[in-house]
């Protein structure tokens, strides 16, 4: 593996990583509201998750896609569930910074369980296993998700602080629901951008 692979894996992960998508708007928003370290919770449990995807894409799981591809819509749709439900939740969320603080701050489980039925995981996994490494052997598949592991953490890291950032501005109920409900209606959107 030359080091000019490595670099362009690197920046892959990280551009797949950073971009907008469901996972980030919940590490937005859940750090703006409960704080840096359920974002950072958050956070460890969704780039964990991507993880384990990821290297059950590289040892073989892509091979079984290609081979019945009913699944891959069958996720896609699970997915588009999920974020939907997660959406309304944030939508409705009653912005109260004083009430039970944590009853639905979002948890290291959520997040692990976010990846996989998050389509731009599937997606960034698949693509960047068929692109980069092909015949994806042991050796390769674990340098790229060794490569993943850092860049997403602190790719979904960038977006709790720019939470915790706009959490210090959205400190009264009023505030928090608006941004809630732009974040919910942004993670509604992705499903639509999904679709398309």
């Amino acid at each position: 593996m030359t080091f000019s692979l490595i670099i362009s894996m690197s920046l892959f992960a990280l551009a797949a990583s950073l971009s907008p998508g469901p996972v980030n708007l919940v590490s937005l928003s859940g750090s703006a509201r409960y704080g840096v370290r359920t974002g950072l919770i958050f956070v460890t449990g969704a780039t964990l998750g991507f993880i384990i995807l990821f290297l059950l894409i590289g040892f073989g799981l892509h091979y079984l896609i290609e081979q019945l591809s009913w699944i891959t819509q069958v996720l896609q749709w699970l997915g588009i569930a999920f974020l939907l439900y997660l959406s309304y939740q944030l939508f409705i969320d009653d912005g109260e910074l004083s009430s039970d603080e944590h009853k639905s701050a979002p948890t290291f489980m959520t997040g692990a369980m976010m990846q996989w039925l998050n389509p731009k995981a599937w997606l960034a996994s698949v693509s960047g296993i068929s692109a980069y490494i092909p015949q994806a052997n042991t050796e390769e598949v674990l340098v790229f998700a060794s490569l993943y592991l850092p860049i997403c953490w602190l790719s979904l890291g960038v977006w709790v602080w720019i939470g915790k950032l706009l959490g210090q501005y959205f400190q009264s109920p009023e505030k928090m629901r608006f941004m809630n409900k732009t974040l919910a209606l942004l993670l509604a959107g992705c499903c639509f951008l999904i679709l398309i």
